[in-house]
């Protein structure tokens, strides 16, 4: 092991302790060194004592390399409040301005990438309600996009799209023909990227719309997607259901400029249904545990863990959570 990395775990709730303490597993099987800082965050610490993410959780967080995170997430705590308390707070506290989430089916042809601005949208938290609770109740939620915002993103995603293990496509995702200002601000910029800085990656336009009929009859089109917030948010999760299920796909919320540590999860959730069974499906947690290590400079052993969860998302592998996790951790 060359080096060590410091790594917030936030096992979280429901399966979230199962399959991260798999996924740590596994990339100790990969040979890399992690001290890990353990922190009890999500709905059930909520529930017991009100805390969701103290501004001193968050200073901690500043002095590691990365943070991988199981999902949170509990029945009896109110909607949105740990969403917007501890995962939201995170992403803009910390600048996580791109979320990636990559998509493979080999069997199918299907390995596409969805890049997924983090940190504006209709979930940066604009609007509220007048006249609350009577007949007469207004309720607004914009959508806040700047230019640094969009263009940040979109050049990140030209950078991969003409990486040399892509294809140099890249697909725009938005609602233009509706949207008429946001919208506009994102084609607006993509175009002028694409033409000052990328002219060698080809590029498409697809309404949001159109790109779930394409997701599901013809994701094979697909190498690079660029989208907004809430649009991303939506096709990662078709996405997932196309390329096998949402227990394969992973992500990565990062800050590519490395002024603060970026996080790693599963897409999943807390899944409290199934929640100390055994039953739940590690792959997620641990290809998130990859992508980690890619942002970590440990490409090598990223590919090797990839190259073992392959017989996972194929069927070859199959069993209990820990089950699962020791067969990908002996193919290492």
């Amino acid at each position: 092991m060359a080096s060590t990395y410091r790594v917030g775990v936030v096992r979280g709730d429901g399966i979230g302790p199962e399959v991260i303490d798999v996924g740590l597993k596994v990339i100790e099987a990969a040979g890399v060194g992690l001290e890990t800082v353990d922190y009890d965050l999500g709905g059930a610490r909520y529930l017991r004592d009100g805390t969701v993410l103290p501004d001193s959780v968050l200073e901690e967080w500043r002095g590691l390399d990365a943070i991988y995170l199981g999902a949170v997430g509990t029945p009896g705590v109110p909607p949105g409040l740990i969403e917007r308390g501890l995962l939201l707070k995170m992403r803009f506290e910390l600048d996580l301005f791109i979320n990636q989430r990559p998509f493979v089916d080999t069997a199918k042809g299907i390995d596409f990438i969805v890049i997924r601005e983090n940190t504006e949208g209709t979930y940066a938290g604009e609007g509220g309600f007048l006249r609350k609770g009577t007949p007469h109740e207004i309720a607004t939620q914009g959508s806040v996009n700047t230019r640094m915002g969009v263009q940040r993103c979109v050049r990140y995603a030209f950078d991969l799209a003409q990486a040399s293990a892509r294809r140099g496509h890249l697909t725009m995702v938005h609602k233009t023909n509706v949207l008429t200002f946001s919208g506009d601000l994102w084609e607006r910029t993509f175009n002028e990227v694409h033409d000052a800085e990328y002219r060698a990656v080809a590029t498409a336009y697809n309404h949001v719309d159109a790109a779930c009929i394409y997701l599901v009859e013809d994701p094979q089109r697909y190498d690079v997607i660029v989208t907004d917030n809430l649009f991303g948010d939506i096709l990662t999760d078709l996405a997932g259901a196309v390329t096998g299920g949402i227990g394969f796909a992973a992500s990565g919320n990062l800050n590519p400029d490395r002024t603060g540590p970026s996080m790693f999860e599963p897409v999943h959730g807390s899944a409290p249904d199934i929640a100390g069974q055994n039953k739940a499906n590690p792959t997620a947690a641990i290809l998130s545990g990859a992508m980690m290590l890619d942002f970590l400079g440990e490409p090598a052993a990223a590919d090797r863990i990839r190259a073992a969860c392959a017989a996972s998302m194929s069927g070859e592998i199959t069993g209990s959570t820990t089950s699962v996790g020791e067969q990908i951790a002996r193919r290492l």
